[in-house]
């Protein structure tokens, strides 16, 4: 069991895979990092200060005890952040596209390269061998 274990882990397709999930984490990290603080601090000062982490819209205010504590948390919808995932994405998928048209450019040079001379067609080979056979 355990060497069957070990040929199925160490196969290329099962590295590969480990490795394609450990670089995307890692470049959703940077990706993360590049819109909170890059572009949107720029972005929420043009708009006049806004910080998108805050935005929100609070369904319920938080109830809050004669102590000052709080009961019941307040229910929101945070739509600021929603707006930080959805640039995440696009900045994602634009790089995964930029990756793939790259890819493709390489896969059209080898689609390219000029085929290997072709022989005689089947019917010129069995006509010559009928002529051939008729001497």
């Amino acid at each position: 069991m355990w060497n069957e274990f070990k040929s199925f882990i160490l196969r290329g397709n099962v590295l590969e895979l480990a490795t394609a999930v450990i670089i995307a984490g890692a470049f959703g990290a940077v990706v993360s990092s590049f819109t909170n603080d890059v572009i949107l601090p720029p972005v929420g000062l043009l708009m006049g200060g806004v910080n998108f982490s805050d935005l929100a819209i609070t369904l319920k205010a938080a109830e809050m005890g004669t102590d000052g504590a709080i009961i019941v948390p307040a229910v929101t919808l945070k739509y600021g952040a929603f707006l930080q995932s959805i640039i995440d994405f696009l900045i994602i998928a634009f790089a995964i596209f930029m990756v793939m048209k790259a890819y493709e450019k390489t896969q059209k040079k080898k689609e390219e390269a000029p085929a290997a001379p072709a022989g005689p067609s089947t019917e010129d080979l069995l006509t010559q061998i009928r002529d051939l056979l008729k001497k």
